[in-house]
């Protein structure tokens, strides 16, 4: 699994029939220690996530191991929004409480 933050939506109005129904995402890679940010990614969403979310996806075969990607093309899929993470017993994240869901970054 790898470490992301929601960007933004990506909207595919032709698409193989077998994608129909799945919300598909923008997804920037993040690395834990500093929050820099990496490349993009197009995910499939299982979670129900929404913008400004850090999640774990998954790529590749692991990909089409979720309920809702099970049997379908698919690459990427989100498969938990991350809460909180530490790294050396100090707390670098913490997901704040807001209603937006966004995070509050402690580093």
């Amino acid at each position: 699994m790898l470490l992301a933050k929601v960007v933004g939506t990506v909207v595919a109005s032709r698409k193989d029939p077998r994608i129909e129904g799945l919300k598909l995402l923008l997804l920037r890679q993040v690395n834990p220690e500093n929050l820099k940010e990496g490349g993009f990614v197009v995910a499939n969403d299982a979670v129900g996530c929404g913008l400004g979310e850090y999640v774990l996806y998954a790529s590749g075969s692991s990909a089409r191991q979720t309920e809702v990607t099970k049997d379908r093309p698919c690459d990427a899929v989100i498969m938990a929004i991350v809460d909180t993470w530490e790294i050396g017993g100090q707390t670098l994240f913490e997901k704040s409480s807001s209603e937006h869901g966004y995070g509050d970054e402690r580093l």
